[in-house]
């Protein structure tokens, strides 16, 4: 059966993946995928939240890779978030794709950390687990129903180390330059992963002219993040899409930004299904150290992701 995904968009993914994986993941948009969820160790502990889901009739399956995620089958996603446990903030329903960057930011709870496009709030909500409510966030958010969406989950998580404030984060670096211990942009984007098959909706929007709108907003973020961030410290970027457009070459537009200062670290998940970043795109050659960003592939349980880790060597103050 022919697929309802744009043409253009299908060309595209032919273009990113290696052949014998198209029919999987082109198939991969229209699964209903297992739901993920993440513990809120601010509200409960592993033993009480099982002991209440056993109760519901919950089937969780823990995944050992992370702490604190587990699986339920798509068919009871509405059996966990009509309940108690979802709607008291005992957990947070979340792909394990958008958990990654928080486990590679590794955010200790003495750090100062910027969540630059935060809304609405998985991430933020997810760090601040992690920091066991101490420390400092700073939760950006330029839209303002989104920023309403990020305090709310936020207070209904339980989160009190979070400081949100409704502005551009392309501006942030005007007002706190280094400031920060660690950045996470996951960046605005196509949000190509989030594609569903069946629900047409989903990606009405998409064109190529999309993609190149939100490569000037995701530059513009970059550079405020790298120019925020402490010498030292470490900006996780991250995008659900799969454009290059969106990933490799914003990469490549920072390093050649700050020359020999921004330098890409290797990095390691632990599941299979990844591929390498591109060092060219479309004929260009890129910074050979973007292979060591990582694009996450859509299967049965995650969603397509792209993230990667960057150090920031020296102070750009002077510039």
């Amino acid at each position: 059966m022919t697929s309802p995904l744009p043409d253009l968009f299908i060309e595209r993914l032919q273009s990113i993946f290696p052949t014998a994986l198209h029919t999987a993941l082109i198939a991969t948009f229209a699964l209903e995928k297992s739901v993920c969820f993440r513990l809120n160790t601010l509200k409960t502990s592993e033993p009480a939240f099982l002991q209440a889901a056993e109760l519901l009739g919950l089937s969780i399956e823990k995944i050992n890779a992370y702490p604190n995620t587990y699986l339920i089958p798509a068919d009871q996603k509405s059996l966990l978030t009509h309940s108690n446990l979802f709607t008291d903030g005992h957990c947070y329903v979340q792909n394990l794709s958008s958990m990654v960057p928080v486990f590679l930011l590794a955010p200790n709870k003495h750090e100062r950390i910027l969540d630059m496009a935060a809304a609405p709030g998985s991430k933020t909500t997810q760090i601040a687990v992690s920091m066991e409510n101490q420390g400092w966030i700073s939760a950006v958010e330029i839209n303002k129903s989104r920023f309403f969406k990020l305090k709310a989950n936020l207070k209904t998580q339980g989160i009190e180390n979070v400081h949100t404030y409704l502005m551009d984060g392309g501006d942030v670096w005007k007002k706190c330059p280094e400031q920060f211990d660690k950045i996470l942009l996951d960046a605005p984007c196509s949000s190509e992963s989030r594609f569903n098959q069946n629900s047409p909706e989903s990606f009405a929007y998409w064109s190529e002219k999309k993609i190149r709108e939100m490569v000037k907003k995701q530059k513009r973020l970059i550079f405020s993040a790298f120019l925020s961030l402490k010498p030292g410290g470490h900006l996780i970027y991250s995008t659900c899409s799969f454009a290059p457009e969106e990933n490799e070459l914003v990469l490549h537009y920072l390093l050649r930004k700050f020359d020999g200062n921004a330098q890409l670290e290797a990095i390691s998940l632990p599941f299979e299904n990844t591929q390498p970043g591109f060092t060219s795109w479309k004929n260009k050659a890129l910074n050979e150290t973007i292979h060591h960003a990582v694009r996450i592939l859509p299967n049965d349980i995650m969603d397509g992701f792209f993230v990667c880790k960057i150090l920031k060597k020296e102070s750009t103050q002077k510039l």
